[in-house]
């Protein structure tokens, strides 16, 4: 039984590491914006965007696979799970994306910026 929770503890601080990385990642793309990524257009936003989406995804992803412990889960009930998670965020984000330059579009020439 020891070893068992040994091994669930050193799993929880490698989450935790990968999951600090990627945040670390997030934060200095967040402070220091490099202009390549933050002042160019890629399908409908920046690529900096894209890249916190992605991140973001990555990090949902992982504490659903070692919190809610999908990898003990049969493919198909993991398969439901995950993609139906991706797809609705892939979904939220798409709108909002959309939405978001239409307003911009609109009310951009009527708000001092």
């Amino acid at each position: 039984m020891a070893h068992a929770n040994e091994s669930n503890v050193k799993r929880i601080w490698n989450v935790f590491w990968i999951l600090s990385a990627i945040t670390i990642v997030e934060v200095f793309l967040g402070i220091y914006k490099p202009v390549a990524l933050h002042l160019t257009k890629f399908l409908g936003t920046s690529p900096l965007n894209w890249v916190f989406i992605i991140l973001t995804l990555a990090k949902a992803y992982g504490i659903t696979w070692a919190f809610m412990h999908m990898e003990g889960e049969k493919t198909w009930f993991r398969r439901s799970i995950v993609w139906t998670a991706v797809f609705l965020i892939c979904y939220l984000v798409t709108f909002l994306l959309i939405e978001g330059g239409y307003l911009f579009n609109i009310l951009g020439p009527l708000v001092n910026w």
